[in-house]
């Protein structure tokens, strides 16, 4: 097995698990400020974004070993997929807007 398989993996489930992990143990601050949102909800809530992000970056990894310059493109709608569901807590609006901005830089990158 190639270590860049290895590399990927282990970014992949280290972001995974950050992404389930992390609005529980952060969560606990917005609980009080919402009155149905338990440590259920919060779980569903955070697979969804965990799911678009890993599959974000295994269906991207193959593309930009082959050819880097999709590295930024890429960093940039991981980027603003995160940021956008951190302030909107919406999965449907993040990932739309992350694809937007992907496609957006991939499209300044072409040359001429």
């Amino acid at each position: 097995m190639h270590s860049s398989v290895i590399l990927v993996c282990l970014v992949v489930g280290t972001a995974n698990y950050l992404f389930r992990y992390l609005p529980l143990r952060l969560g606990a601050k917005r609980q009080a400020q919402t009155s149905k949102s338990g440590r259920m909800s919060r779980v569903l809530d955070s697979i969804g974004v965990a799911s678009i992000c890993s599959l974000l970056v295994l269906s991207s990894a193959p593309e930009i070993i082959k050819d880097s310059q999709r590295l930024l493109p890429t960093l940039v709608g991981f980027v603003v997929l995160a940021i956008t569901f951190w302030k909107s807590k919406s999965i449907i609006l993040s990932t739309l807007i992350g694809a937007v901005c992907y496609g957006l830089v991939f499209k300044l990158m072409l040359p001429g």
